[in-house]
C-alpha cells in the first residue's frame, strides 16, 4: 500500500467521522470542545454557519452524526454495562442554543451594493432559507414565496410545539431574514411559467413533499369525516384549526410523523392512542428516541399488521380491520411480508390518522416549461449542483429527492446556493470550490497538549424529561428540558476529539516500538507492506471495518510501514507522549465547506 497523503481533505475528515456524516459537514468536536469551556456563543456561530438552525436541530436532528459516533464502537462493555451509545451530540447542540447571549451582534448583513439579481424560493421551509442566507449576503436580492402567513415550512407546520417551542422558530428565522435583501411575500404558487415570467434571474424549489399518502381500502370513503392525512391534520393542529381529537386513535404507519401524530393526539384528549406498523419494531422508520418517548407516554406499537377496511356505521368510523403477517426472507436475504394465517384483528376507534408516507407534488410546474421529471414524478436534479434541466430552475430538500430531515435540506440549500451564485456569474456550476482545512500541532510541551486527552469512561447521560402528568396536559409545553450546564460539561468529556489527529512521521522513528505497547486499542502495527486485504488481517488487532481506511506510514529504516487501523483509534495521544524521538505528533484538523461567496468565485 502506499504511504497516506494527509494533505488530501477527505482523509482525516473521513476520521473524523461525525463531522463526515453530517449532511452539511458541522464541525462537531470543535464545537462540543467550545461548549466544555462555556463559549456558547462561538459554539453557536460555528453550528449556525454550517446547519443554519442550531436550535431547532438540537431539539429534533435524526442525527445522522451520532450512529458514526466512534464512541459508540470503541466503549469497554464492561465499564458501560454492555450498552456502547455515541456521545450526545445533537443535545448538546441545543446547549450552545440555549446558553448563547450575544450572537446578533455577529449575524452578517447584506452589503449597501446590490448586484442588481433577483432569485424567487418556492416555499419558506430550510431549504429556502438556507439558499436565502447564503445569497443575500453577497448582494442578491432574495424573493420568498410561501401559502403560510409565516417562514418555516415543515418546520413550524409539521413539528408538535411540544418537541419545537416556536419562539425557537422565529428567532433563527428572524436570524436570516435579519440580513436584509430578502422578502417574504405570502402566496401561493400556481405556475412555474407564470414566475419565470416576472423576470427572476433563478428559481430555487424549496416545497418540500407535502402530500401524504393516503389508503384506498374498503371504506376509506364512507368514514372520511374522521380519517385524516397525518402531516395535515399536524398542520392544522400547528395553526389552531384542530384543537380535539376522539378518545380512541389509532395511527397507522411507523415513521417520526406517525409519533408525532400519536403523541400530538395523546394531547388533544386521546385517551387510548395506538400505533398499528405493518412491518416489525425494529424495521420502522422512526428514530429509536421517538419510539422510546412514544411508549413513554403510554402508547402502544402494535406490528406486522396491515390495515384492509376502515369499519363504519351510519357514515361514522368505527374501527379498523387488520390482517396480521409475518416476515419471510429470501436466499438473497430479500424481505417480504405474507399472512400469518392467523384471524384478521378488529380494532375499535374513534378517529384514524395516516401516516404512512409522504410524496411530492408539482401540479404547479408545467409539462412544457423544460423541467424533467422522472418515473417516479420527481424532477431530474443533480446530486452536486442541485441544477434541474431548466438552466435558471434549482431544486432542495424533500422537493429535490423525497422526504428527508431538516439538515439535509440545509445541505442542499449551502450546494444550490453555489450554483445559483456561480450560474449568475457566468461559472461552471460543475466546478465545486475546494473545502478550507488546516492542521496544526497541539504540542505545548513533552507531554502537554492544548486540548483535554483524558478519556472519559462514564455512560452517555440522558436528557432531562419535564414530568409526564404535566406535559401530556399542555400541547405546547416541552418535553424535553434539554441539559443544564453540569450534565452538559460532562457529556462533552465524553467526545473523543477526533479531530485531532495521530500524525506520523517516519523519519524520526527508531522503531522502538513504544507506540505499539502502550496504544490501549492495539491499533498500530509495524509490518512488512502488502495487499490491504492481508495487511487488515496480520495487525496487532485486525481491521474488519473496511469503510474507515489504514494510515500507512513509510520513510523508516528498516523498510517496514507502519500502519493504523483509523476506526477504533481514541486519539488519546499516549502514542505520542511515549514516543521518544517526536515521531508521533498530535495535530488539530480543521475542515469547513466553503460556501456561496467570495471565495468560491474565480480571481
Amino acid at each position: 500500500m502506499r504511504a497516506t497523503d494527509i494533505g488530501n481533505p477527505d482523509y482525516f475528515h473521513k476520521v473524523v467521522d461525525c463531522q463526515w456524516a453530517c449532511p452539511a459537514h458541522t464541525p462537531v468536536p470543535e464545537y462540543i470542545r467550545l461548549i466544555a469551556h462555556g463559549r456558547f456563543d462561538d459554539a453557536y456561530m460555528i453550528n449556525w454557519k454550517s446547519n443554519v438552525f442550531p436550535g431547532i436541530l438540537g431539539r429534533t436532528c435524526d442525527r445522522p452524526c451520532e450512529p458514526a459516533c466512534r464512541r459508540g464502537r470503541v466503549e469497554d462493555e464492561t465499564l458501560v454495562k454492555g450498552k456502547k451509545e455515541p456521545v450526545a451530540i445533537c443535545r448538546l447542540k441545543r446547549v450552545a442554543a440555549d446558553n448563547k447571549n450575544g450572537v446578533i451582534e455577529r449575524m452578517p448583513k447584506a452589503p449597501q451594493q446590490k448586484l442588481g439579481k433577483t432569485i424567487a424560493c418556492v416555499g419558506g421551509g430550510p431549504a429556502s432559507l438556507t439558499v436565502a442566507r447564503d445569497l443575500a449576503v453577497l448582494g442578491y436580492d432574495i424573493v420568498i414565496f410561501d401559502q403560510d402567513p409565516k417562514l418555516g415550512g415543515m418546520i413550524r407546520t409539521q413539528i408538535p410545539r411540544f418537541r419545537l417551542p416556536e419562539q425557537v422558530i422565529d428567532e433563527e428565522v428572524a436570524f436570516i431574514t435579519g440580513i436584509g435583501n430578502i422578502e417574504f411575500r405570502q402566496r401561493r404558487v400556481e405556475s412555474m411559467k407564470a414566475l419565470l415570467k416576472e423576470g427572476f434571474d433563478a428559481v430555487f424549489v424549496g416545497s418540500g413533499a407535502p402530500r401524504g399518502r393516503d389508503l384506498d381500502i374498503p371504506g376509506r370513503k364512507e368514514a372520511a369525516a374522521n380519517i385524516h392525512i397525518g402531516i395535515d391534520w399536524l398542520s392544522n393542529v400547528s395553526f389552531g384549526h384542530i384543537d380535539k381529537i376522539g378518545k380512541r386513535v389509532i395511527v397507522l404507519g411507523g415513521g417520526n410523523t406517525a409519533m408525532d401524530c400519536c403523541r400530538t393526539s395523546r394531547r388533544l384528549g386521546g385517551s387510548d392512542v395506538k400505533v398499528v406498523v405493518r412491518s416489525g419494531f425494529d424495521e420502522m422508520k422512526a428514530s429509536p428516541w421517538e419510539k422510546e418517548d412514544a411508549m413513554h407516554e403510554d402508547i402502544p406499537i402494535l406490528n406486522f399488521l396491515v390495515p384492509k377496511e376502515f369499519t363504519h356505521k351510519n357514515g361514522k368510523l368505527t374501527g379498523v380491520v387488520f390482517e396480521k403477517v409475518k416476515a419471510v426472507y429470501d436466499d438473497k436475504g430479500r424481505r417480504s411480508l405474507v399472512p400469518s394465517g392467523e384471524p384478521d384483528q378488529h380494532l375499535e376507534c374513534d378517529d384514524v390518522l395516516v401516516a404512512v408516507g409522504q410524496e411530492n407534488a408539482f401540479p404547479w410546474i408545467e409539462g412544457d416549461v423544460g423541467i424533467e421529471f422522472d418515473k417516479w414524478h420527481m424532477p431530474k436534479v443533480d446530486t452536486v449542483t442541485l441544477a434541474s434541466t431548466h438552466p435558471k430552475v434549482f431544486f432542495g430538500g424533500d422537493a429535490a429527492f423525497g422526504p428527508k430531515n431538516i439538515i439535509w435540506a440545509a445541505a442542499h440549500g449551502h450546494d444550490a446556493a453555489i450554483s445559483i451564485d456561480k450560474s449568475l456569474r457566468g461559472e461552471d456550476v460543475g466546478d465545486r470550490p475546494a473545502p478550507g482545512m488546516n492542521i496544526v500541532s497541539q504540542k505545548m510541551g513533552i507531554h502537554e497538549w492544548s486540548y483535554d486527552n483524558d478519556v472519559s469512561v462514564v455512560s452517555r447521560f440522558k436528557v432531562p424529561h419535564r414530568d409526564k402528568a404535566i406535559s401530556l396536559k399542555d400541547i405546547k409545553a416541552e418535553v424535553e428540558l434539554g441539559f443544564d450546564l453540569d450534565l452538559a460539561w460532562k457529556e462533552a468529556q465524553r467526545c473523543l476529539n477526533c479531530d485531532v489527529q495521530t500524525v506520523f512521521s517516519g523519519n524520526l522513528c527508531i522503531e522502538c516500538d513504544a507506540c505499539v505497547d502502550i496504544c490501549p486499542m492495539d491499533c498500530i502495527t509495524f509490518t512488512e507492506n502488502g495487499e490491504e486485504k492481508a495487511l487488515r488481517e496480520r495487525l496487532m488487532a485486525p481491521a474488519l471495518n473496511t469503510e474507515q481506511d489504514l494510515y500507512i506510514g513509510d520513510g523508516l529504516k528498516t523498510g517496514r510501514i507502519m500502519v493504523k487501523d483509523e476506526d477504533v483509534c481514541l486519539h488519546c495521544g499516549l502514542c505520542a507522549e511515549r514516543c521518544p524521538t517526536g515521531a508521533w505528533d498530535m495535530r488539530k484538523y480543521y475542515i469547513e465547506m466553503t460556501q456561496a461567496g467570495h471565495t468560491c468565485q474565480k480571481r
